[in-house]
């Protein structure tokens, strides 16, 4: 992965300024037509300077943390999706442990992916937009509509309907699109991305006006070409139970352009430079918040698979040296140190987990699954039968964390199996094996059987970005994860399906009211964490 010249980072802070204001998401779309840094665009326009100066935010608030205030990222991310999917799990009671952590979805907290995206993303991308990109920079204009796209499917998939192809026309508020709209538009807006960057590569081979903005590929198109294909492929296999023949066209088409898709680890999808930290760092630490842990899913998967990321990922539990232990999501935690014992993510052992460490986005490791599954579903041009490229997104992800020493043995093990959940300081949070899935590739087994497989060794490999994880836990229901101890849904989740969404932010039921309840009736049930959205299934 490229770097960024730290030269740019003033330039940077200066543009995103312009965009520090923003209030409440809906009512504030017609907001962003001034520069208050005082500067003309004339005076910003040599070297792209009045457009590129935007991207840096837009980069770095998609796994949120550009101005690393950390918190945030806590309640975008880290207290839902991170949590919901088996990843993590906190050492501490909030709210006397009624919180999203036990299924009482907390408006305060659960506005936040909402609210950030649309001010830190969508919002300076409409501004790149007002400034004629689309026309002066249609290259600078491809990269905006891949980081769009990749940044609102995930607040997609958290909401279900939100408002998208309205945003921006002007108002105090906006409509809500049905999420099927709204992929459908993805679709098109990747095919705008990639027509653009290709002619821009075509007749200009070699040039990187894009560099000095870029905290992903240092300005490299090609790299970005993958990216937008590579998220093709992601968002067809997400929509395969709502709209197979759409999905099936879209991973074709994903697979068969000639700009590829993320092959190798300098391919991955990580935000880094301009001085960006990352959040979890923070979150983890014991000299910081040690605000979260292991979850007890990943001691399961991890352990009972002898998995060889286990010390990459999280370090020993401080309180049984020697152990990885993780806690189970939902249970009755006690007031520090109770829970702060067990194992934290990997911050001091290893140290993975850095202060500077990139935040992921995407992996090549997650796109050899994808095509693993596209090869198991007999789709055109996946590159390989699913058992190759389901254990090249194995030894992949092996090699990105530094263990691809131990692939053969780990990918032919046909004996381990997750493990049960033994919790040494509450036997009330015990649980049996979750699963008895095994890691060899069993070419007789059923197709169920090879899907489990191949998603839960993706589930392993994407960690830390429990946003896609969650979401995948979702459309396949693997990998099996334990459910939530204690319940406090008060009957609108259920244990044994797990949560599904995230309500509405209670700010878009002030000052966008009307359409709120419309986005009620796209979604098809009532606004709760346990209404399935569009692509969801059984």
């Amino acid at each position: 992965m490229k770097k960024i010249s730290n030269k740019y980072r003033a330039l940077a802070l200066v543009a995103l300024t312009a965009l520090l204001g923003a209030g409440a998401c809906t009512k504030n779309f017609e907001d962003y037509n001034t520069d208050p840094t005082g500067l003309t665009e004339d005076q910003l326009k040599p070297d792209f300077n009045f457009i590129g100066g935007f991207y840096p935010q837009i980069q770095s608030s998609i796994y949120y943390n550009y101005n690393n205030t950390t918190w945030e990222y806590q309640l975008q991310q880290n207290l839902i999706a991170d949590v919901y999917s088996g990843y993590m799990m906190s050492a501490n009671p909030f709210r006397g442990n009624i919180s999203n952590l036990t299924y009482s979805l907390v408006n305060d907290w659960n506005g936040f992916p909402f609210s950030l995206a649309y001010n830190r993303v969508m919002a300076p991308i409409l501004e790149v937009k007002r400034r004629g990109a689309q026309s002066v920079a249609p290259d600078f204009w491809g990269v905006a509509l891949i980081l769009k796209v990749e940044a609102m499917h995930r607040v997609t998939d958290i909401y279900g309907p939100i408002p998208y192809s309205q945003y921006g026309q002007g108002g105090t508020t906006s409509a809500y699109d049905s999420q099927e709209s709204i992929y459908k538009r993805f679709f098109l807006e990747l095919d705008t991305a990639v027509t653009n960057l290709k002619a821009y590569i075509a007749s200009k081979p070699g040039a990187t006006p894009f560099a000095k903005f870029d905290m992903i590929y240092g300005g490299d198109y090609k790299q970005w070409i993958k990216f937008a294909n590579s998220l093709r492929l992601r968002l067809a296999l997400r929509i395969v139970k709502a709209d197979p023949a759409t999905a099936k066209a879209q991973a074709e088409k994903a697979l068969a352009d000639n700009g590829g898709l993320l092959e190798t680890n300098n391919d991955n999808v990580m935000v880094s430079g301009f001085g960006i930290r990352h959040p979890l760092y923070t979150i983890t630490n014991k000299d910081g918040w040690s605000d979260i842990s292991m979850n007890a899913s990943m001691e399961s998967y991890l352990g009972g698979f002898h998995d060889p990321r286990i010390g990459k990922y999280f370090d020993p539990a401080s309180d049984y040296p020697g152990q990885y232990k993780g806690i189970r999501l939902g249970g009755s935690i006690t007031a520090k140190p109770g829970y702060s014992g067990f194992s934290t993510l990997a911050y001091k052992e290893t140290k993975s987990i850095k202060d500077n460490s990139p935040l992921q986005l995407m992996t090549a490791a997650e796109v050899y699954f994808l095509r693993a599954e596209a090869a198991l579903r007999s789709w055109a041009n996946p590159g390989g039968t699913a058992q190759e490229l389901y254990e090249r997104g194995i030894t992949t992800s092996l090699s990105q964390w530094g263990v691809a020493d131990q692939a053969s043995e780990y990918m032919n093990d046909a004996v381990s199996k997750p493990a049960a959940y033994v919790d040494p300081k509450n036997a009330a949070n015990n649980a049996p094996s979750p699963s008895s899935i095994t890691i060899k590739w069993d070419d007789g087994a059923t197709f169920d059987t090879k899907l489990e497989r191949i998603i839960t060794q993706k589930w392993i490999a994407i960690f830390p970005e429990g946003q896609e994880a969650w979401s995948e836990f979702r459309r396949t229901g693997y990998p099996k994860l334990f459910p939530v101890v204690n319940n406090l849904s008060n009957g609108t989740i259920s244990t044994t399906i797990q949560i599904r969404r995230i309500n509405f932010p209670q700010a878009e039921y002030v000052a966008n009211q009307a359409e709120v309840q419309k986005a009620i009736q796209l979604l098809g049930g009532p606004d709760n964490g346990g209404t399935r959205l569009w692509w969801d299934k059984l």
